[in-house]
């Protein structure tokens, strides 16, 4: 690259995302791996064989190392990514954004630890205890210095869409940490929640969905608006509509979580607007699914030999997916059906395996090269045969729990003439015996794909000294830096 393209002597802060990636394929092997367990001990419970390897020890590990630690990861790798390429500047306080890798990596590892000893708030998505909790909201206020402080020092007077996503789920986060994780100390390693019954209920919900809402939907949807058109090298289909799915999800998703509370003691008008902003939710995720999938118009082609690109069109296919049937769960008489049972778990993982781990693995792929000044990864099939595995997997796995959801719940109503239940709960445990294995080969099925991309990524990377490209003067393009793709028109 010429002198007279760059910025003075200027270089992108690629060290920190780098960091970032190789822990996000790190959390996502044990974080999969400890998920591929429970899923084993639940068909054999000889295997929670001390108090500390139960189940109920160990699910809150898998969820929070998932979510928090892999997912977290990959949208602090992709977020500093992408601000710094789209607003053609370097990190802001580049010290506090490695604060941010390091203190991130020492929570989930903390987290991991306290929960397998039974130390737990809990609350799904808020399973911490107040120490930890603390440490979050400092590292979530460093991570918004650096985030926002970088599109303040932007040299391009558009802030590309994809940062409105990332920027939306950064402040929503923040306010249901604070709000949903208000609790008294009782010793340094528990609490107690601030609030009592069903405050707490319609608070962990009412704020806790918005980690569905915004930590695993809106800040994933920056990653596709980035990626998606870089990878297929086309404009973004509509970005208008991109604009309108934004403002439609900001306003709509945090009404949506009471649905959770559908039949208990919350008041009917709370169940029923979650209920009915959840139906509304439809629309934009729709149409955002549509937008990321129709910016392949023109080149369709490229699916056929590009692994990295059936990633993130197939995340997209899961997320119009998971959202339909996250609607359809919401209402009231088809929750009557689904909820406490294994559909809510097939719903749950079609969302975190297909859409969530499956737009990961696809920006993943997208930056290892560019990070490390690869033309592309190890092997080419390698990234074919996750991809494939992958998928086998999910479809195995949701398909499984499916059929296991509806038949536990129409077993579970199923009422004889003189008003005695059908079948014991017990018969209804074990008629689910052989899905739930179905569903532990699915699951293994989906952990040895990443297993292979830890291996393609080290030996991608190996031997090999990060890259820091300079930065671009706005508008300058070039295929061998990636800059930021540039607002197409609608």
């Amino acid at each position: 690259m010429s002198t007279q393209n760059v910025i003075g002597s200027e270089t992108f802060n690629y060290k920190v995302v780098r960091q970032f990636t190789i822990a996000t394929v790190i959390w996502g092997v044990l974080g999969m791996g400890m998920g591929v367990f429970i899923a084993t001990q639940l068909v054999f419970p000889e295997l929670s064989f001390n108090e500390f390897f139960g189940y109920g020890r160990l699910r809150p590990v898998h969820t929070n190392l998932v979510i928090f630690a892999f997912g977290g990861s990959a949208l602090f790798a992709t977020s500093y990514y992408v601000v710094q390429r789209t607003c053609h500047t370097t990190l802001f306080a580049p010290r506090l954004a490695a604060f941010t890798f390091w203190a991130w990596m020492f929570i989930w590892a903390a987290a991991a630890i306290s929960f397998s000893m039974g130390y737990t708030s809990t609350k799904e998505y808020a399973e911490t205890e107040w120490l930890l909790d603390i440490l979050i909201t400092i590292v979530w206020v460093s991570y918004a210095v650096v985030f926002f402080g970088t599109i303040a020092k932007r040299r391009t007077k558009h802030i590309y869409v994809a940062n409105w996503f990332y920027g939306g789920y950064i402040i929503t986060i923040a306010m249901l940490h604070i709000v949903n994780n208000l609790e008294v100390p009782w010793s340094l390693a528990k609490s107690y929640s601030y609030y009592a019954g069903v405050q707490d209920a319609m608070a962990q919900w009412w704020y806790g969905h918005n980690a569905v809402g915004f930590f695993l939907t809106t800040s994933f949807l920056g990653m596709m608006y980035y990626f998606v058109p870089k990878q297929a090298e086309r404009p973004i289909y509509s970005y208008r509509l991109s604009i309108v799915h934004f403002w439609a999800l900001i306003f709509t998703y945090m009404w949506a979580g009471p649905h959770h509370l559908l039949y208990t003691s919350l008041p009917d008008w709370t169940q029923s607007l979650g209920m009915l902003f959840s139906l509304i939710l439809l629309a934009p995720s729709w149409g955002g699914m549509i937008n990321g999938i129709m910016t392949l118009s023109g080149a369709w082609h490229k699916l056929r030999t590009d692994p990295i690109l059936k990633f993130l069109v197939v995340s997209l296919s899961f997320y119009g997916m998971s959202t339909f049937e996250g609607s359809m769960m919401a209402i009231r008489t088809v929750n009557a059906l689904s909820h406490y049972t294994e559909w809510t778990v097939a719903h749950v993982h079609s969302g975190a395996l297909g859409w969530v781990a499956m737009i990961s693995f696809g920006s993943l792929y997208y930056m290892i090269p560019r990070l490390w000044g690869r033309d592309g990864m190890y092997k080419k099939s390698l990234v074919e045969l996750h991809f494939w595995l992958a998928t086998i997997g999910i479809v195995l796995y949701i398909a499984s729990m499916w059929i296991a959801g509806v038949m536990e719940g129409l077993m579970w109503r199923s009422i004889e003439a003189d008003g005695t239940l059908t079948y014991s709960f017990v018969q209804a445990l074990a008629s689910k015996k052989v899905l739930l294995i179905m569903r532990a080969i699915g699951g293994s099925l989906f952990l040895t794909g990443i297993i292979i991309m830890l291996f393609n990524t080290i030996a991608t990377i190996r031997g090999r000294v990060g890259v820091n490209p300079p930065v671009p003067v706005p508008g300058y393009s070039n295929t061998a830096s990636a800059p930021a793709a540039e607002p197409a028109k609608a």
